[in-house]
């Protein structure tokens, strides 16, 4: 029997009026990667919303793995993240808030370690020809803010199962509206993210 994968993605923000995350949780909605079906869900870009929409579906959906997907324009590698830390801090959000060095949770550590395989995807990625490298740094945006939610969710509960989150850079379809921004084709960002998902069928982490 399949295990099943919480994959997230955000909708457009800012001034990115696509966001591929969304497109590409839509495709793989339903789909069966090695040992996991993929039940894809949509974020809001809203600091008050979007972890606790996170916290429902994990609720809901009772997954054996979460990844949550976020769009990164002006990096040109997949990227897996390391490190999710205890702050919102801006830009504003698509509802108009602005934090300013806001603690997500009062009771969390300061950082939290993403439990995906991150050392494992970036290889696959690099073996399949795909640029990818680990992140140190999730930013203090919406990104951060869904990586923390999820770790320090699992970690309360004494869950086990692997957590956290990828940066993907923009499509085509995204830099031509922008002009200046590194972009990947649709499909390698499709294929990219479905490797990463195929390092959780891995016994080495």
């Amino acid at each position: 029997m399949a295990k099943k994968l919480l994959l997230t993605g955000f909708e457009p923000f800012l001034d990115f009026s696509i966001n591929p995350t969304m497109k590409i949780a839509e495709e793989l909605d339903g789909t069966t990667i090695r040992d996991y079906t993929i039940a894809s869900h949509i974020l809001s870009v809203d600091f008050h919303k979007a972890g606790n929409q996170l916290l429902q579906l994990i609720e809901v959906e009772k997954p054996d793995a979460i990844i949550s997907l976020g769009l990164a324009g002006g990096r040109y590698k997949v990227t897996p993240e390391r490190i999710a830390i205890n702050v919102n801090d801006g830009p504003i959000d698509n509802q108009g808030h602005e934090p300013d060095n806001e603690v997500i949770w009062n009771d969390g550590a300061d950082g939290l370690f993403s439990t995906l395989p991150i050392s494992n995807m970036v290889k696959q990625l690099k073996e399949q020809g795909l640029p990818a490298d680990i992140s140190n740094t999730a930013g203090t945006y919406l990104c951060n803010h869904v990586m923390y939610q999820a770790l320090h969710y699992t970690k309360k509960n004494n869950l086990t199962f692997p957590a956290g989150f990828i940066h993907i850079p923009a499509s085509h379809e995204l830099a031509i509206e922008h002009g200046k921004i590194p972009s990947w084709n649709h499909d390698d960002l499709k294929r990219a993210v479905t490797i990463c998902i195929g390092t959780l069928s891995d016994e080495v982490n």
